[in-house]
């Protein structure tokens, strides 16, 4: 659910009517300082970071970030550094100890299980934002968009505070060449004594049974099931498999090729649980009459009161759906990962045209820039999401650069926290939901223009019977 959207408040909501709340781990160190110079108002990021086991370092970014009363609307936000394959500590710092605030807040006042979700495609931050979510405690680690056959190791290892790395793609790198990014517990939090933190379970996402299989027997250690995700589910999909061809509105088209064989994925004796078009009771129903544990529901969280969006873009979708006009378009090219990408059309955020070519393409976060190699030999970072110019600069193919919007600064302003420049452009939304979006009036109570985690949980699990355990095998 993108960056924000599935918070702490969302998470906690959902853990605590007894199912598996997850906070997306996407961009948290660029959240947690833009809340410190929003002024913290309710109080929560310094209520969390006075938990932090090493007092010293929090203090530090509250020294840094946070300014009482929150920051003037006209004036921008203080940026982090872009991350590199060897980011400063102070970086890694902020890094490690947002996920641990997000996880933290989620856990808070209650015993239930908390997750978190990462993109593999992010490759030079999953480290810290996996180490800060398991100084947590942290019960779930879910990741997708990519082969994370790395992590289980990495979860291991991290357990006991040890050094960790993880292989990374490098753009023209030669095919015996290792590039790898690297993890130091001891240098982050200064070499402080910690107790061995417990092992969360590990969730890939898989969009077949290949790679099902693949993990479960080629991982660098336990995996502890499986989310079958299908292209219906919102943010990225899976590229269909074969010759890409695509719908008169030019959208990928999937096939009999892109099916997963569920009863491939039962015989290795994990659980699973699907996505994609299952945030309906009847389709809940449905998954475990087919062996899944259960079921991942995103879109209809997103809009419930509890989610991180932004209030007046959630009314607006909302009442969009609530008249029939809710729709979605699989972009092909707007994410500079070249996976497709579901974009919910909404007039003024950049799914409109003209707000699209209204703004100047730059990459100032970078959370999916891939480093590459220079004609020198050196090591440089490129985002095809850029200015077209300056990709080509990078060395970059033109072509790979058509029709990208910027997701990174999207995703944050979805969460209200948009970017302000000195000519006076506000960042715009890039809102990702599922093809369910159309049923989310479903979700209103009579009579009311919003909806609770509460109404969700319930309309879900209303075919089943009270004694149905919602981790299934879990």
């Amino acid at each position: 659910m993108g960056a924000g959207v599935s918070n702490w408040r969302l998470a906690r909501s959902v853990s605590r009517l007894g199912h598996l709340g997850v906070v997306s781990g996407t961009a948290l160190d660029t959240i947690l300082v833009r809340r410190l110079q929003d002024g913290d108002l309710d109080g929560a990021m310094r209520r969390a970071l006075a938990r932090f086991p090493i007092p010293d370092l929090a203090a530090r970014i509250l020294a840094k970030y946070f300014i009482q009363g929150g920051k003037r609307p006209d004036r921008p936000y203080l940026s982090l550094p872009l991350y590199t394959l060897n980011p400063s500590v102070e970086l890694q710092q902020v890094s490690v100890a947002a996920n641990f605030v997000e996880v933290c807040l989620a856990k808070e006042g209650h015993a239930g299980w908390v997750g978190l979700n990462l993109l593999e495609k992010i490759q030079m931050q999953s480290l810290t934002a996996l180490y800060g979510a398991m100084l947590a405690g942290v019960d779930y680690v879910i990741m997708g968009a990519g082969i994370p056959r790395a992590f289980p190791a990495i979860i291991d290892a991290l357990t006991e505070h040890k050094d960790v790395s993880m292989p990374a793609h490098l753009d023209g790198q030669a095919p015996d060449e290792a590039i790898r990014v690297s993890l130091r517990p001891a240098e982050v939090l200064g070499g402080a004594a910690l107790p061995p933190l417990k092992r969360p379970k590990f969730i890939p996402i898989v969009a077949s049974n290949v790679l099902a299989l693949t993990l479960a027997r080629k991982a660098s250690g336990k995996v502890d099931g499986f989310i079958v995700e299908g292209p219906t589910a919102g943010g990225h999909n899976a590229p269909p498999r074969g010759e890409p061809k695509f719908n008169e509105k030019g959208e990928p088209l999937y096939g009999a090729k892109d099916e997963v064989d569920l009863g491939a994925i039962q015989k290795l004796g994990l659980p699973f649980w699907l996505a994609g078009g299952y945030g309906r009771p009847d389709k809940l129903k449905e998954a475990l009459t087919l062996g899944a544990a259960g079921v991942q529901v995103g879109t209809a969280f997103a809009y419930c009161r509890e989610s991180g969006l932004a209030v007046d873009l959630k009314r607006r979708i909302l009442e969009m759906a609530r008249r029939g006009l809710a729709a979605i378009f699989t972009d092909p090219l707007a994410s500079p990962t070249g996976f497709p990408f579901k974009v919910v059309q909404v007039p003024g955020t950049q799914s409109d045209p003209v707000e699209y070519a209204a703004r100047k393409r730059n990459c100032n976060l970078g959370y999916l820039r891939l480093p590459y190699k220079k004609a020198d030999g050196t090591v440089g970072y490129r985002c095809r999401s850029d200015e077209p110019a300056n990709y080509v600069d990078q060395e970059g193919d033109p072509k790979e650069a058509e029709g990208r919007k910027c997701l990174c600064n999207g995703l944050v302003a979805n969460i209200g926290m948009p970017q302000v420049y000195p000519n006076g452009y506000l960042e715009q939304p890039l809102v990702t939901s599922g093809d369910d979006l159309p049923l989310i009036k479903g979700f209103l109570p009579k009579d009311k223009s919003c909806y609770t985690a509460g109404d969700v949980v319930r309309n879900l699990m209303g075919l089943l019977k009270p004694s149905r355990s919602p981790l299934g095998q879990a």
